[in-house]
């Protein structure tokens, strides 16, 4: 029992094995009397068994009244002709059932004892005896049966175990069977093909009655008997089919059943004497016999029930169902807006229909059988059933696992996400061409519901409706979009309704989704409409026709895709783990390493570690390289408060923190981090660049060159607007700083506001470092400059310690190029007597070119350079100084060594470094601010006489609010960044 006390009709009926077995799949669905005659082993199907046929097949009107006429004319002795036509004639298109009454007759001729123990058997033996008034023997009489199956049957080409070993046209074939072997009598007659009284003498000559069936005609007289080229063939087997039609209408105890579909449903294409043979043949049949029926579509549901479930429902629990589904349709306004709106028969004699139908609502049967039934492609019967049983079986695991499925299975109920029910419907033949089935099948995917039962615009919308739990009523209808996006496909798929309208009506959609729960009102159903058909959110390939002149609203969906159409379709189909992916991947691409030497990408992690432990094995931690590390955005970004965690982790990896990591070579990494509320235009942006990629994927886009080129295009700009969002989102350049080398080290950070600079070029960020002063721009790190940056400390320190310093001290900039400039540098120093390169025991080594500076030395050291020697000076060894007299010449030279003294003193120094720090506090103190604006008043000096060749410093200054702007932008007109807070 159900919550509602209804026994749901999974439980209440039982599928039949064989449909259990194959998931839902009938796979003899489309019977063949050929297998059912002569099939042996695994080619010999379950209905070839007299019984089981009786068991799956229903006594329909129709079927019986044929099988009767067939029994009188064969078991009815002397009153054979109360059955007044012995040639009886299927001429219903595909599926219509008449390989079924083929093979019921079959069984009604060669085990009629055995099919009389059946329903179907009951009531072909009650029709007759109604006919004649008097009981027909149980075996008939004991007929033989002569199967011609021309779909199994080529023209000239015999099997000797069906047609003997001489046989070669269709008389010599036909003569086999009906002798059985007998090689005497079947010579004694194969000469006679055209003569009509030999043929009805050689069926009399049995002693029996003879049930003939010849099924599908035109397969054997159609093309194949013109493409055999056999001249004499030909007029042959044409002859001897002319007389048997003819014979079998004078012969005693005799009938024929033909198949020959008519002209008007038949698809197949004849050559012009194929075709001029199937006008003869109609002529003949329609003067011999008549035209019989198997089914009408009013016999749809018991057909279904008895081909899909092993017994009929018990009337208690289809009144129960029936009383739950009632209390809405006669009440409110779910009765005058919606179910008095269809004007359908059903509605009036809900109870009756039910229980005719059940367990399938009388709305989706009332469509099978007036609409789907008529359509010139769908194959009726066999269609039905191959829709219905995967229904009920997909259905019915959804309720054996707890899941929710109907009390009634109804328009809205096929599962479009289970492969058969779609691919049954599609294939139905109520689409007729192959572009409008890949377009619907797609529709289906993208709009409704896809593969997976999670995806799909009206499935997506019921996930959300269930998660907010909200509703009331969802869990009695938690499919209530889906259901009702699913009845406008049904109706969508049958072309030119009534009166040629297209789609369902409103109240068609809404009673759909109608289940037996009060709590689900008609405003419910309303909202669910809404839903659909909101042009933002809703199924992108709906159409909305608005009623006037007192016509309902229709709803459609149309196949005409437009580009649009797609797009929004793909969107959908979009997860948040592959969007972000997208933007990682272009991300990734996009970064150019500049001068940098190196660029990383750090992944986000896909199992749950923190960005901490994420950075921690991403190994960025490399000796004497640069780094641009560009963080994932789907777990690093910085601002709209959500930051803490990036921000920390960052800080951990530069050696700082408490939750500090190891790290030796954190001054020249790097890192490159997106604006969290510009990752979020990003997101959106890649969900249209992925959903445009799809649509050039899909069939629609590469069956439509129009579409095809408008979706190229629509691709080629949202991958150059993706990228420009992803440029734009990475804005933000972290790295460790130490402005003075008694301050603590901090993690710094460059912001770019342009939307024309991004952190994912190296350039970019490398020039926004040397504003900072973490780095020297190309060719600004020269032997002065080296001078300018080395402490008292560097002197006496291996080359290897000095070279790893400008990659792990943070108050040394980054070098633009690398080793080779710091090299250059000291060549150049050494060069002009600015340094010297020494031993471990401090002596001078010779360096006469670039190359031959060792970086990686550590026996090579870095000294300072000698001071000048006087030459002229005397030395420590002499005793005495010559006096004026004792020059050469005898001359004074007094004045001669004065001007030799002045030009022959070493060099007076260019230039002298200067290295100071300044901290003050101007508060109350002017003794301070006038020393202060004095020391400032002579470095404006120097610098406008040209006097200073290098400026390196870092000004923090607390100066009156009014004040700060005009200032910082002096410091930005010399191209320095400046940082401005309030305090």
């Amino acid at each position: 029992m159900s919550k509602s006390g209804v026994t749901p009709w999974w439980k209440a009926l039982r599928i039949r094995p064989e449909i259990l077995n194959a998931s839902g799949s009938i796979a003899d669905v489309q019977m063949s009397l050929y297998h059912a005659v002569y099939g042996t082993g695994e080619q010999r199907p379950q209905y070839a068994d007299a019984a089981y046929y009786g068991e799956i097949t229903h006594p329909t009107g129709t079927l019986t009244d044929l099988l009767a006429q067939i029994a009188i004319r064969l078991g009815g002795g002397s009153d054979y002709t109360k059955s007044p036509y012995a040639l009886l004639r299927l001429d219903q298109g595909m599926g219509g059932g008449k390989s079924h009454a083929c093979i019921g007759a079959y069984h009604l001729a060669s085990d009629p004892v055995q099919l009389a123990k059946t329903d179907i058997g009951r009531s072909i033996f009650q029709q007759a005896e109604n006919i004649l008034g008097r009981a027909l023997p149980k075996n008939l009489n004991n007929p033989h049966v002569v199967v011609l199956p021309c779909d199994n049957m080529t023209p000239g080409v015999t099997t000797e175990e069906h047609d003997g070993p001489a046989a070669t046209n269709l008389y010599e074939r036909f003569l086999w069977r009906l002798f059985q072997g007998d090689f005497s009598r079947y010579d004694a007659y194969r000469k006679h093909f055209s003569n009509l009284a030999k043929i009805s003498e050689a069926i009399q000559s049995l002693g029996r009655p003879v049930l003939i069936i010849v099924d599908e005609i035109m397969n054997y007289f159609g093309n194949g008997l013109d493409g055999v080229g056999n001249e004499t063939l030909r007029p042959q087997d044409q002859a001897f089919m002319r007389a048997l039609l003819d014979a079998v209408t004078k012969t005693p105890h005799t009938a024929m059943l033909a198949v020959m579909i008519a002209s008007d449903k038949d698809s197949l294409s004849l050559e012009p004497a194929g075709t001029r043979r199937r006008a003869d043949l109609e002529r003949l049949l329609d003067r011999n016999g008549k035209r019989v029926g198997v089914h009408e579509n009013e016999d749809f549901a018991a057909i279904l029930r008895r081909r899909i479930f092993t017994k009929a429902p018990k009337s208690e629990v289809m009144d129960a169902t029936v009383r739950g589904y009632k209390e809405a349709m006669e009440n409110g306004p779910w009765k005058t807006k919606v179910f008095d709106q269809l004007h359908a028969p059903w509605t009036a004699n809900f109870a009756d229909e039910v229980a005719r139908t059940y367990p399938f609502h009388p709305q989706l049967m009332h469509m099978a059988e007036h609409e789907w039934a008529n359509r010139a492609g769908f194959q009726k019967v066999r269609s039905t059933i191959r829709v219905f049983a995967a229904t009920v079986y997909a259905l019915q695991q959804r309720g054996k696992m707890g899941k929710w499925a109907p009390h009634l299975i109804g328009l809205g109920d096929l599962p479009l996400s289970n492969a058969q029910v779609r691919e049954a419907i599609i294939g139905s033949g109520l689409i007729t061409d192959t572009k409008t089935q890949n377009n619907y099948r797609s529709l289906a995917q993208n709009d409704i519901v896809g593969v997976n039962d999670t995806s799909g615009t009206a499935r997506l919308m019921d996930t959300a409706r269930a998660a907010d739990s909200k509703a009331l009523w969802h869990h009695s209808n938690p499919r209530a979009a889906e259901r009702a996006a699913t009845a406008v496909f049904l109706t969508s798929i049958v072309s030119g309704r009534s009166q040629g309208r297209r789609g369902a009506t409103d109240a068609e959609v809404k009673a759909a989704t109608a289940v037996a729960d009060p709590a689900y009102m008609y405003a419910d159903a309303d909202a669910i409409i809404s839903e659909l058909t909101d042009p933002e959110t809703g199924l992108v390939s709906i159409e909305v026709t608005p009623g006037k002149k007192g016509q309902p609203i229709r709803y459609f969906l149309s196949t005409e895709q437009t580009l649009l159409m797609l797009q929004r379709a793909m969107r959908d189909t979009i997860t948040d783990a592959e969007r972000d992916a997208a933007i990682a991947d272009f991300a990734e691409r996009l970064t150019d390493t500049g001068p940098f030497d190196r660029k990383q990408f750090v992944r986000a992690s896909k199992d749950g570690q923190s960005p901490l432990e994420v950075l921690a094995g991403a190994g960025i931690d490399d000796a004497r390289v640069s780094r641009l590390v560009v963080l994932d955005p789907v777990q690093f970004t910085l601002r709209n408060g959500a930051d803490r965690e990036t921000r920390e982790a960052i800080q951990a990896a530069v050696g700082l923190g408490a939750d500090r990591l190891p790290t030796r070579w954190a001054s020249s990494v790097v890192f490159v981090v997106a604006n969290t509320q510009q990752r979020h235009a990003a997101r959106r942006v890649a969900t249209h660049y992925l959903a445009a990629e799809r649509v050039l994927g899909v069939q629609e886009t590469q069956d439509d060159a129009d579409i095809r080129a408008k979706a190229t295009a629509e691709h080629n700009e949202a991958k150059r607007s993706l990228e420009d969002h992803i440029k734009r989102a990475f804005q933000h350049v972290l790295f460790l700083a130490q402005p003075d080398e008694d301050a603590p080290r901090v993690v710094d950070e460059v912001t770019f506001g342009d939307k024309t600079e991004t952190a994912l070029f190296g350039t970019t960020v490398w020039k926004a470092l040397v504003e900072k002063e973490r780095a020297f721009d190309q060719g600004t790190f020269t032997a002065k400059t080296l001078l300018h940056n080395l402490r008292e400390s560097d002197y006496g320190r291996p080359l290897d310690e000095l070279r790893d310093s400008f990659w792990n001290t943070p108050r040394l900039p980054l070098l633009h190029g690398g080793q080779d400039d710091l090299r250059q540098a000291l060549f150049d120093a050494v060069r002009l007597g600015l340094l010297r390169i020494v031993n471990s025991e401090d002596e001078e080594v010779a360096v006469t070119g670039v190359s031959e500076i060792n970086l990686s030395s550590q026996r090579l050291r870095l000294g300072k350079p000698l001071p000048a020697i006087d030459e002229d000076a005397p030395s420590d060894d002499d005793n005495t100084s010559p006096g004026p007299e004792s020059s050469p010449g005898g001359e004074n030279t007094t004045e001669q060594n004065q001007e030799t003294s002045d030009t022959e003193e070493p060099d007076a120094p260019e230039e002298k470094q200067l290295a100071f720090s300044v901290i003050q506090s101007m508060l109350n103190n002017t003794g301070n601010a006038d020393a202060l604006s004095q020391l400032f008043r002579e470095l404006y000096q120097l610098v406008d006489n040209d006097d200073v060749s290098f400026l390196q410093g870092n000004i923090q200054i607390v100066v009156k609010a009014h004040a700060a702007d005009a200032l910082a932008e002096r410091v930005r007109e010399l191209g320095s960044s400046v940082q401005v807070r309030d305090l």
